[in-house]
């Protein structure tokens, strides 16, 4: 399904191509119609705001929420289990769920980025689809709850998904407890990401793995590049 490859694309960083790709992905979201009214006037707003603002600002103000506050971080597995090594299993086995599919990554994000998992689900029956982004619901539900409390229009992918999931879920504990950081603060920054992630992707200097391809494969008459 095309949503969540549109979706995937609006959680990405902002460039010129995505821009440009805006009035493609505004066309899928409604031709397929898997969103209601009232979600789709949600993505509206970020759209608008996508077309609209200096692109400069729209990637400052990506940094600051998803690369420079952790609590935000769309690196789903960071969230349950850290720097632990579970997560490092959890990798794994999300990886060989990818491969079952006949999708492997591109790039250098790692399994867990949600922009790379939505680029798998559309490849996906919606059925199944729904069900492996509801095993994510409290994760979405926490980052939703603090975008919508930042006051940013990212909030409104977050409703969308948890709308698809057909799942709702209450923010678990450990995740409601966790206090918002402040992007700002570049101290405390440094001292929560010094340890260095662990790259599963093949490339580590080639940048996001997603948005390239996503924007190709939003257009039809775009070639296509197979996923092996």
């Amino acid at each position: 399904m095309k949503t969540f490859k549109a979706l995937s694309a609006l959680l990405c960083y902002p460039s010129e191509d995505l821009i440009a790709a805006l009035p493609a992905i505004d066309a899928v979201l409604h031709e397929e119609g898997l969103l209601g009214p009232h979600r789709m006037q949600e993505l509206q707003v970020l759209l608008h705001r996508l077309a609209e603002q200096d692109l400069y600002e729209l990637q400052e103000n990506y940094v600051l929420l998803f690369d420079r506050s952790r609590t935000l971080s769309l690196n789903l597995f960071e969230h349950v289990h850290g720097e632990s090594r579970d997560r490092g299993g959890a990798m794994v086995d999300l990886l060989e769920t990818y491969r079952a599919g006949g999708f492997d990554l591109a790039g250098s994000e790692l399994p867990d980025h949600l922009p790379v998992l939505l680029e798998f689900l559309s490849t996906r029956p919606l059925a199944e689809a729904r069900a492996l982004l509801a095993d994510a619901g409290h994760i979405l539900t926490a980052l939703n709850e603090r975008l919508i409390r930042r006051d940013t229009p990212y909030a409104a992918v977050l409703s969308a998904l948890i709308t698809l999931s057909q799942t709702e879920c209450e923010t678990p504990a450990e995740l409601a407890d966790i206090p918002d950081d402040d992007p700002e603060d570049l101290a405390a920054l440094d001292a929560v990401w010094e340890e260095a992630q662990v790259t599963f992707g093949p490339d580590p200097n080639a940048g996001c793995p997603v948005s390239r391809d996503i924007l190709a494969r939003m257009d039809p008459r775009a070639p296509a590049q197979a996923v092996k």
